[in-house]
């Protein structure tokens, strides 16, 4: 994902102590820098957001457009899926056969690059486990050879990879990490599972999870927050015009798709009607994860900041007390973050913890 914009400097902060920093090196030496960054959020001690990043569309970014995180896959393989089309995902191979695997979703628009997916990779390869990143279709650069794309509520794809992974070695543990829209197709494809999740699952992390698409759509309207929206909607409506091209078949509006400008128009005239839902209301009804967490069975980590400028701090309030009902269930909100931020230390030496942070506790429940 590239990312081109300016952002405004809203509020003030205070220093926070030196951190170490992630720097680009060969993966043996990039293993130990990421691993000697990990440490809890919210316990002993707390995350300390960088004094020079204020507000909270500043650690956002700043990831996006500075941070270089060398690939720590070995190679990105094309899977059948029951439609007749396929799925891209990235590997880590195991140490030993048994180890443990760490399945990745990533956000809205990600790629195989994106940096906090080849952060958990690196992880993963630390601690001798294999990863496996699910990429989502069109995300490869690929437009399937079926009429759809991906969106927030598609969990048949991940249905289909985690089949395939227990099929391929029944008993391995298995760990799920979700991110931003990953995060929100993770919590509805365990809350869909309930009590039938398979026993391989050990734990779960959704982090900068949209939980209610809706209320979502319609917070990233207001202020600078219409730059995100932009862009990603610029990204899907390129991709949806290249599928109707390739699928003419599809009752959508072309013109109307060229026409949209937020995330509701879009939904309201492709994703809705392109994936059998009446429009983008319907939607965002069926696919917000908020529905689908209080039947939740696996051991699963909240992890989202209340300064997320993807979502209203109201949603997370109403997420806390649904958790209250679900003792499956771990909520780790941050007062600051941004929406898949944490960043800490100084400019020059930055640290990105979140992904150590989500590992570790991923870590506890084998």
């Amino acid at each position: 994902m590239s990312w081109s914009f300016w952002v405004p400097n809203s509020c003030t902060s205070t220093p926070s102590p030196p951190d170490i920093s992630y720097s680009a090196r060969p993966p043996g030496p990039v293993q130990r820098t990421l691993e000697s960054i990990e440490f809890p959020l919210t316990n002993h001690p707390p995350f300390r957001p960088a004094w020079w990043l204020p507000g909270p569309h500043l650690p956002t970014v700043w990831g996006k457009l500075a941070r270089r995180v060398p690939d720590a896959h070995q190679r990105v393989v094309r899977w059948p899926t029951p439609d007749g089309d396929a799925v891209s995902v990235a590997q880590v191979d195991a140490q030993s056969p048994d180890a443990p695997m760490l399945v990745l979703l990533h956000g809205l628009e990600g790629t195989v690059h994106s940096q906090y997916a080849q952060g958990f990779m690196h992880l993963a390869r630390a601690r001798g486990w294999a990863a496996t990143l699910l990429i989502f279709r069109t995300c490869d650069g690929l437009i399937p050879s079926v009429p759809r794309l991906y969106h927030s509520g598609e969990t048949t794809d991940l249905a289909h990879v985690i089949r395939r992974l227990v099929a391929e070695r029944p008993g391995r543990p298995i760990l799920l990490a979700g991110v931003s829209l990953g995060g929100n197709v993770l919590l509805k494809w365990l809350g869909e599972q309930g009590r039938a999740v398979p026993a391989e699952i050990r734990g779960a992390a959704a982090i900068s999870t949209p939980f209610d698409l809706a209320a979502g759509s319609r917070f990233l309207e207001q202020g600078f927050s219409r730059v995100y929206v932009r862009h990603f909607v610029r990204s899907l409506r390129q991709k949806a015009l290249a599928t109707l091209a390739r699928h003419p078949g599809l009752t959508v509006d072309r013109e109307r798709v060229l026409a949209a400008r937020s995330f509701w128009e879009f939904d309201e005239v492709f994703t809705g009607p392109a994936h059998g839902f009446a429009g983008a209301e319907d939607y965002y009804a069926r696919s917000s994860s908020i529905h689908f967490v209080t039947n939740i069975r696996a051991p699963t980590l909240l992890y989202s900041s209340r300064d997320d400028p993807f979502l209203p701090p109201a949603v997370l309030d109403q997420v806390r007390v649904l958790a209250r009902t679900n003792e499956a269930l771990t909520v780790d909100f941050t007062p600051r973050g941004g929406h898949v931020g944490w960043v800490s230390g100084h400019p020059w030496a930055p640290s990105y913890p979140m992904e150590g942070h989500v590992t570790r506790w991923l870590e506890e429940r084998l």
